[in-house]
Order: structure tokens, then C-alpha cells, then sequence
């Protein structure tokens, strides 16, 4: 029996719905402006890691701003994970209720709202800023995989890789950029920070073509009745380890993301040579985010891209802890490279381990839910022991253990088995 192919179960929110002729006829009028909808999805996608990078290189002026302590400073990185896995649990009913469209724009606006309140003279807006971009930030990344496999099934691995390289991109330019922007602001960490609004608006107006296009297809959708009862991917053993996976990488992934460069700094280092070591981090990980997925959907079992992705994790975080200055380029390449793969591979089993569409897209949504969950933990957990500490041994010596717990499960998430 052949393997069924990984683009035709690429997670899709709107899986089980099936449009009526007026939003086929619809659809067909979008996709009649492939460069409308192309552009959107790149300035889109561009958005997906920008509020949540640009913050990692400010965070020691927005904690001298409101007094933070290091456990609080976590939060400003951990609240919006928190709120990737909520937004992640309600995209698929607001998708079929609204359509994928209408939400996309929506998260946008929100995004760009939830950036400028972040910046706002209070901490309650700091953090409820957070809130709103860790929700609009988890409707993208749950629509984003659908809309492709709907409007461009025929080339759906290639779309995936443009998505995830302006996703990647958008994260690099951010990181890269937060520290001169707030020079170039008068020393402003919140001019800095509300720039990147500009970045969610443009993307805003791109969508809107798309919205009144597709307008007509809003409400013309009807369920596609299942052959059989629904799969309870909640009750499979499989599932939880693909989900373990996804939130496992994902914690090693956003520790990086809220203390890397500070790390450097308490090292040393200046604010602008770690901000643009922590964009170079940044923009590896597309060699591992492009690679890791494209080995992986040619083997039946992931077992040593498991390894593989893991122990490069695992050195890169040794060496933050042993040589953090001296050897902080190779270690940013290194965890890079292993991010990458990391959250591209974790993303290909949930697609490997799923027989049909709608558990891709179930299996995705616990993943996501879950792991993103289990991720906001991270950072606010590094920060409090290195509060307790006054020191990075810990707080790395547990992300290492992080990825021993990532490697026996991917391992068993790696298995040629199906959910």
C-alpha cells in the first residue's frame, strides 16, 4: 500500500467543511489574483515570530523601565506562548465560522493592536499586550498550513517553504533590528518596539483584497459528514508523543528566545553585538526549518533526525554554559540549525504520524495547543532560577535535561506508525 502524500495531509482548521458552489465560485475569483494572494501570505507569514523576537534583545530596558525582577522580566516572553496554545484551541471554530480570510485579517489587526498596547506606560499593558499578540500570533500559525493546502494543493511543499522562510525572515529582521531602532528613537525601547505595528498593518491592507474577494464564500459551507466516528486523537499514546515533541522543542526554542541575548550581555558582551549574534540564530535555523522536514518525509522512521536534531540542541546549550563569548557565533549557528529542525520536524510527524486530513488537523490542533502550553513554562522557569541563582549553569543545565526528555520521546514519536 503507498504512503499516502504528505501535502494532501497538510493540518487544515477548515478540514471537515465543504464549500457550496458560491464559495467554490469564490474561491475560484481569489485565486484568479494568485499575486494578491501571494503577497499576503508572505507579509503575513512575515509577521508570525516579529512581535516575539524584537522583544528578546530589550528585555533588560524594559525591566529597568518598570523595576522587573528576572522571574517577571520572563514573563513579557512567556505570556504571549501562554497565548499561542488558547489561540491555537479556538482558530479552527472561529475558521469555519467565519472563514480563514476574515480571521487571517482579523489576527493581523489584533496584532498590531496588541504590539502598540504592549508599549503602553504601564506593566498591566506590557503584559496585556502580550495577550493579545500571543493570541493573533496562534491563529496565523494554525490557519496559515490550511489556507496553502486549500488554495495551492499542487504546490503545497513549496508554498510551506516560502511561509516558513518569511517567518524566519521576519524573526531575523526584527532581532536584528530592535537595538539600532531604539538608538535611532532617541534610546526609546517602546518606539522601538511599536515600529514593528507598521509591519502588522501593512500586512492588514494586503489582506483585505482577499476578504471582499472571498466574501461570498463566508457562511456557504456545510460539514462534511465522516465516514466513521471521529478519531480521539487525545486517547492515543502516539499522539501525546508527537504533542510531548512539539512542546518540548518548543520550550528549548523560547528560552532561547527570551534570554539569549541576555545571556551575552551578563557575559559582557555589548547590547548590539548579542542583538545581531540572536539574529543570526535566527536566520540559521532556515537551513535546518528547509532540510530536517525534506529528510524526513523520505524516511519511514525519524529516529536519527531525532538524534540528530537534539544533540545539536544540546551542544549548542553546553556551550552557552561552558564559553558563552568566545564561542558564541559557532553556538548560535549550531542551536540555529537545531531549532530549525527541531520545529520543522516536530510539524512533518504530525503530518507522518496522521492517515487522513481531518486527524492532521486534530492532531494539530492538541500539538499545538498543548506543546505551546507546556512551552510558556520555559522561559518564566530559566528566569526565576536564574533570579534564585544569579547564574545561567542552572537554568541551562535544565533545558539540557529538556532535551534528553525530547530525545526518548521523539524517539517514540519517530516510530512508522499512524495515530
Amino acid at each position: 500500500m503507498s504512503r499516502p502524500d504528505s501535502d494532501q495531509l497538510l493540518p487544515d482548521a477548515e478540514a471537515d467543511v465543504r464549500p457550496s458552489a458560491e464559495g467554490i465560485a469564490a474561491r475560484r475569483a481569489l485565486l484568479a489574483h494568485p499575486v494578491v494572494l501571494l503577497v499576503g501570505i508572505v507579509l503575513a507569514s512575515l509577521n508570525m515570530r516579529a512581535a516575539l523576537a524584537s522583544v528578546s534583545p530589550l528585555v533588560s530596558e524594559i525591566s529597568s523601565t518598570f523595576g522587573l525582577s528576572s522571574t517577571a522580566s520572563s514573563l513579557v516572553t512567556s505570556v504571549p506562548v501562554l497565548f499561542l496554545g488558547v489561540g491555537a484551541a479556538i482558530a479552527p471554530w472561529l475558521a469555519r465560522r467565519f472563514g480563514t480570510e476574515v480571521v487571517l485579517l482579523c489576527a493581523l489587526v489584533l496584532l498590531g493592536i496588541g504590539i502598540l498596547v504592549r508599549v503602553l506606560p504601564s506593566v498591566f499593558a506590557l503584559y496585556g499586550g502580550g495577550v493579545l499578540a500571543g493570541t493573533a500570533i496562534a491563529l496565523l500559525n494554525v490557519l496559515m498550513p490550511g489556507l496553502i493546502k486549500r488554495d495551492f494543493p499542487d504546490r503545497a511543499a513549496s508554498m510551506t517553504s516560502v511561509y516558513t522562510g518569511a517567518m524566519i525572515a521576519g524573526a531575523t529582521l526584527c532581532a536584528a533590528a530592535s537595538v539600532p531602532l531604539e538608538k535611532a528613537f532617541g534610546n526609546s525601547w517602546q518606539a522601538s518596539l511599536a515600529f514593528w505595528s507598521l509591519l502588522a498593518a501593512v500586512a492588514a491592507v494586503a489582506w483585505l483584497p482577499q476578504v471582499l474577494i472571498a466574501r461570498g464564500r463566508t457562511g456557504h459551507e456545510v460539514r462534511v459528514a465522516p465516514a466513521g466516528p471521529p478519531r480521539s486523537v487525545w486517547r492515543s499514546a502516539l499522539a501525546w508523543q508527537v504533542t510531548l515533541f512539539m512542546g518540548l522543542q518548543s520550550v528549548w526554542t523560547y528560552v532561547l528566545i527570551a534570554w539569549m541575548p541576555t545571556i551575552f550581555t551578563d557575559h559582557g558582551m555589548s547590547r548590539s553585538t548579542a542583538g545581531a549574534i540572536f539574529a543570526f540564530n535566527n536566520l540559521i535555523q532556515v537551513a535546518g526549518a528547509f532540510g530536517v522536514p525534506l529528510l524526513a518525509g523520505r524516511m519511514r522512521s525519524q529516529r536519527p533526525l531525532v538524534a540528530l536534531v537534539t544533540s545539536m540542541v544540546a551542544v549548542g546549550y553546553a556551550g552557552l554554559m561552558i564559553a558563552p563569548v568566545s564561542g558564541a557565533w559557532l553556538w548560535s549557528a549550531v542551536l540555529g540549525i537545531g531549532q530549525g529542525g527541531g520545529v520543522g520536524l516536530a510539524l512533518t510527524m504530525i503530518v507522518l504520524r496522521s492517515g487522513d486530513a481531518q486527524t492532521a488537523a486534530r492532531l494539530s490542533g492538541m500539538a499545538q495547543t498543548v506543546g505551546y502550553l507546556l512551552a510558556a513554562a520555559g522561559p518564566l522557569t530559566a528566569g526565576a532560577v536564574y533570579q534564585a541563582t544569579g547564574d545561567w549553569t542552572l537554568p541551562i543545565s535544565l533545558v539540557l535535561g529538556v532535551c534528553a526528555a525530547a530525545l526518548v520521546v521523539g524517539l517514540f514519536a519517530a516510530r512508522d506508525r499512524k495515530v
